[in-house]
């Protein structure tokens, strides 16, 4: 049996960048408009750190593969100049 955290997380992980960052900004919207009680707004924060993350495994994973883009760019070009 998987616990409500794990059921979450696998939630999570299967959102897009966009659908993490419109739920993320939602949740700080609440946060910041006030007016929840103290387990609300723990479980609000708990929910936005999760979608931090997924934000920033998407990030990362962009930024890895434009790097690896931009270094067999180089490389390509590199091959070119030594022929």
């Amino acid at each position: 049996m998987t616990s409500e955290v794990e059921q979450s997380a696998a939630v999570s992980e299967a959102l897009g960048y966009e659908q993490a960052r419109d739920e993320l900004i939602e949740v700080v919207r609440r946060l910041e408009a006030g007016g929840t009680t103290l387990e609300e707004s723990l479980a609000l924060w708990e929910r936005g750190e999760e979608l931090a993350k997924v934000c920033r495994r998407w990030l990362d994973g962009a930024r890895a593969r434009l790097d690896a883009a931009l270094a067999e760019e180089a490389e390509a070009a590199d091959e070119d100049e030594d022929r």
